[in-house]
Parts: C-alpha cells; structure tokens; sequence
C-alpha cells in the first residue's frame, strides 16, 4: 500500500556515513541559481530528499538506542550523528535558508498558503539560528539520552519477580490495597534513588537551554522555544487562559471524581496508591495477553473504522517496524517514528497488558495513520506537523475507536467499565498537563532558581491543579518529585500543552461521530492529510473542531464528556 519515495537528487544505494560524504550535495544545493521559479522549485524538492534521508537515518539510530539502551554499539551510532554530523548540518542548513529566503520574493510560491507556512517557519528558525550554539545544542542532545539511559534501569521486585516500572504499575490496580501500597512504595523509592541525578540533569539543561536562548537574542528559553516551535496560532496569554480554564472548570471535577472514589473504596483517608484500583473493587482489566495479541487485535479494530487504517498496521507489522513489549533494558515511553523516505513509521512502546497500554497502541497508531497520510506531500517540510496537529490525530483515534472495543472486552459490564474509566481519563488528565505546562514557565523564567525553590514552586503548582483529597501525609518527598517522571520535562521541553489543546479537538471530533460517525472519519482523515501545509485552525476547522480552549470551550467539552460516562 506505501510506495517508498525514489531518489532522484541522492544516489539510490547512497548509505550515510560521515559528513564528508554529505557535504557535496549541500555544497550542490548552495551553488544553485534560484533566479527562476522552476529553478527554485527543483532546489526545494533536492533539498526535501536530502533531509529525508538524513531524518531517516537519523530516526533509525535514535530507534536502536531507544530499544536497547545497553547496547554500546547503537549508543556510539547514535552519538556520532548527534557530534560529527548534526553541527555540519546545522550550519549549512542556515545558509540554505538564508538563500531561500532571500529568493522567495522574486516568486509566486510566497502566495501559496502551504509555502507561506513554510517560509514562516524558515524565517523563525534564522530568527533562532547562533552559531555559538551548535555545541552547546550538542550538548543538550547528548544530555537528553540520559533520561533514559537512569530510566532504563529502574526495576523493583514485585512477589519475587523483577518488573520494570511499567510492568510494576499494573499491580496499582490490584484490590488488595496493603499490596498495592506495598507496590506504590517499591515504585517511587526505586524513583527517588535517582532523584538527585535527575535533579543535577535537570538543572544542567536548564542552564544549557537558557544560554541557547540568550545568544540569540531572547530573554529566556520560554521565548526562545515559542518561536523555534513554530506557535503562530497562540500566545503566551493563550495558555494562561487555558491554565486558569482548567484551575476553575476541571479541578472540581477532580475533586467529584476523588470524593466519589473514596466513598465508594469505603476509606477514611484516599492515599495515592489509591487511584488505579476499581472503585466498585473489581479485578484489574487485562485487554490482552501480549503484544501479538495487542497488535491483532488492534488491527481488527482500526478494520472497522477503515481498511485504510489497519492495513498501515498491517504494512508495519509485516515490516517490524513494532517494538511493543516492556521489558529491562528498553528506554520508557511511546512513541510513534515517522521514517520519511520509507513512509512506514515505527511504533515503540512498553506494553505491560493493561488499559493503559491499549490505549497507548491507539494512541500510536493514530500518530502512524497520520505518518502514512502526509507521506505522498510534495515536500518534507509538509509532512512534519506541530504537536498540537499531530497529537490531535492521535488523541482522536483514542475516542473514535470505542465503538469497536468489544474487539477487547467482550463482556459488557467489563467494556462499559472500560469506557467510562477513559472517558474520566480524557477529562481528569487535563490539570495534569496544566501542571507541567505552568511548571515550565516557571522553570524557564526563573532559569537561576536554587533546589528549594524548583520544590516549593511544583508543589504550588501541584495544587493548583490537584484535587484536595488525597492525603499525601508521608508521601510528601515522592509528591514533590512526582515532575522527574515526565519525559517531555528532560527530552523535549515545553511539549505538553499541545496535549491539551489536541485533547480538546480530539473530545470535538468524538462529539460529531456521535451523530454521523463516517462524516467525522472523513472529516478527521481529511485534517490529517493537510499536514503542515495549512494553519491550525484551518487543519481543526477541516475536522470539524475549534481550536479553542477558553474557559466556555473547555466546560462544554467537559459537560458532555461527564453526561456521557455518566450513562455508563
């Protein structure tokens, strides 16, 4: 079904070694005459073949280390790409957009709405580019791995077998609660044996990404990073809003739902190992045995919705481009990989057999659709959207797949059980990417903050968007680390607002399949096959959304959402 792009520009059997070998064709790009519009048009297209294989390349390397974090070999590839051959690209790349800049006026691509975002967005990245950077951006690369690398090897022993911390978390659904704090307990004081090491991370990319910020010509990384990410649609004042929108919409209902659990679980006191259980006191749901079966029937799922949608699995799985079992060793987390030349992307996750893991494969898979979706646009460029598009089609894959998840739980009092307990997920989630949204404007306008004050203001922030039930009474030192488990804090900084905002879209998209669930497929896929070639705004009004998240918009979302779980 996916026909991989064909070289023209780069030799076919051309295989990336070191920078040496890359540097004639962007001396080639460099010394082209742009004065006519086909002769800028071809430069577009060469250069767009060029980064999709470098970013192919690139994604494999990072896929190996990510699989493996033990193995040297992938661990001294991935690094060499990030030391001897990203500072060369960088550099070069900046000339490249130096000299398309300066010959897009002369042509009529400026007109075009998809080039105009493209220009934009070269404009931005001069506007960011500082050659004194390229080591210290280097740097950060190499420092980010570590996340992963202190991640990888965090294992407890849970009745006598060791589990990594996602196979240990499944057990923080168990109705037996001594047992389940027992788990929670083992959980963060193996977290809490690195909290100083992630801390000393932290602090060090703090201060990286700050001078980063400083040279060229921002006040702070904040700044810096509204502007390298491309955020045209929103403002600083836009999350503010969406801050203060959640504070006074969605933390009552935090509070609803944990008064509620606590009534129903029959405690005195609601502890924090007390969130994963079933509040009617029921087994743990287990949609599968292992990741054959995850994949299976995913496939049969997405099938329903669409052939289109499971033959992408299909054409993934054929070519092993699923890695999906946890186990020691690999880093933590999901993602979806998008190969750029291939046009199959690559799903890796860390599959433990819980609700949470089907709902991670949904997720995935939402991302991988979009991968095949983008992959025929003429140029690279277009195929690499913003998180808030991206995460839009992967957060709306999760709610459109409901109908079809009898496919996991064939028992009704099981399947209802598992919707509502999501659909309380999409809502209760949101507070929690408040938190690390505000946290990190925090964080980045006070980029010289000491220790104490990184505790003393997550906490504020903590409770700001928390319910006020749970006791945290003993806990206080595992509440005030609970940032260091979020990945995006470490690798990619200021990406989780886009989960919000997407979350919302995708809460929209579900609402209208509701009433006309193929109109809304339609609609969704259609939004996804624009890519980056049109705004935000344009790319939710295609699916049928607002992208909005005013106070107004979130209760509405959040109304509808609470009736429906509600009729569970």
């Amino acid at each position: 079904m996916m026909q991989k792009y064909i070289r023209t520009f780069v030799p076919v059997d051309y295989a990336i070694t070191d920078w040496a070998s890359m540097q004639p064709f962007y001396s080639n790009l460099l010394a082209r005459d742009l004065s006519s519009l086909d002769g800028l048009t071809q430069f577009l297209a060469d250069w767009s073949e060029l980064e999709g294989v470098l970013e192919e390349d690139a994604g494999w390397r990072y896929i190996h280390t990510s699989c493996d974090t033990t193995d040297g070999t992938a661990k001294d590839r991935y690094e060499y790409y990030i030391t001897a051959i990203v500072p060369h690209v960088a550099a070069v790349t900046d000339q490249l957009h130096q000299k398309v800049l300066a010959a897009k006026e002369a042509h009529i691509l400026r007109k075009e709405a998809q080039y105009d975002i493209f220009f934009r967005k070269i404009e931005n990245q001069l506007r960011c580019y500082k050659e004194e950077n390229i080591p210290i951006q280097t740097e950060i690369q190499l420092n980010t791995r570590q996340f992963g690398v202190i991640s990888a090897v965090m294992v407890v022993e849970i009745a006598r077998k060791e589990c990594t911390l996602q196979q240990a978390e499944a057990h923080l659904e168990s109705t037996d609660r001594a047992f389940r704090k027992e788990v929670y307990d083992k959980i963060q004081q193996r977290r809490l044996q690195d909290k100083d090491a992630l801390n000393a991370l932290y602090s060090k990319l703090i201060q990286q990404r700050h001078q980063v910020a400083l040279n060229a010509g921002f006040k702070n990384f904040r700044d810096y990073a509204f502007v390298s990410m491309n955020r045209f649609d929103y403002t600083l004042e836009d999350c503010f809003t969406f801050h203060a929108a959640i504070k006074e919409e969605i933390v009552p209902l935090l509070n609803e739902l944990a008064e509620d659990r606590k009534e129903q679980l029959g405690l005195t006191i609601l502890q924090p190992f007390d969130h994963a259980v079933d509040v009617q006191g029921r087994k743990p749901l287990r949609p599968f045995v292992d990741a054959t079966e995850l994949v299976a029937k995913t496939i049969t799922v997405f099938e329903r919705l669409d052939p289109f949608l499971a033959d992408c699995l299909r054409t993934m799985q054929q070519m092993g481009h699923l890695e999906l079992a946890s186990r020691k060793g690999k880093a933590p987390g999901g993602y979806n990989y998008p190969l750029d030349e291939t046009g199959v992307p690559f799903i890796f996750m860390n599959a433990a057999s819980t609700v949470g893991d089907l709902l991670t494969m949904f997720h995935e898979g939402g991302h991988a659709v979009h991968s095949f979706l983008v992959h025929s646009l003429r140029l690279n460029a277009f195929k690499h959207c913003p998180s808030e598009i991206a995460e839009l089609a992967s957060m709306s894959m999760e709610l459109l797949t409901i109908p079809h998840w009898d496919v996991f739980f064939t028992n009704q009092e099981d399947l209802n059980r598992a919707k509502k307990d999501h659909l309380i997920h999409v809502i209760s989630c949101l507070p929690w990417m408040a938190t690390i949204d505000a946290f990190q404007h925090w964080v980045y306008t006070h980029p010289d903050h000491t220790l104490a004050e990184r505790v003393e203001n997550w906490n504020r922030i903590f409770s700001n968007f928390s319910d006020n039930l749970t006791d945290w009474t003993g806990y206080e030192l595992v509440k005030t680390h609970l940032w260091q488990k979020q990945l995006h804090l470490f690798e990619v900084p200021f990406y989780y607002i886009e989960y919000a905002i997407a979350q919302l879209g995708a809460i929209g998209v579900w609402k209208n399949a509701q009433e006309n669930p193929k109109q809304a497929l339609n609609n969704y896929l259609n939004a996804l096959r624009l890519g980056h070639t049109a705004s935000m705004h344009k790319v939710y009004q295609t699916a049928g959304v607002f992208f909005d998240f005013s106070r107004q918009h979130i209760r509405s979302l959040a109304q509808f959402v609470r009736k429906a779980w509600k009729e569970l």
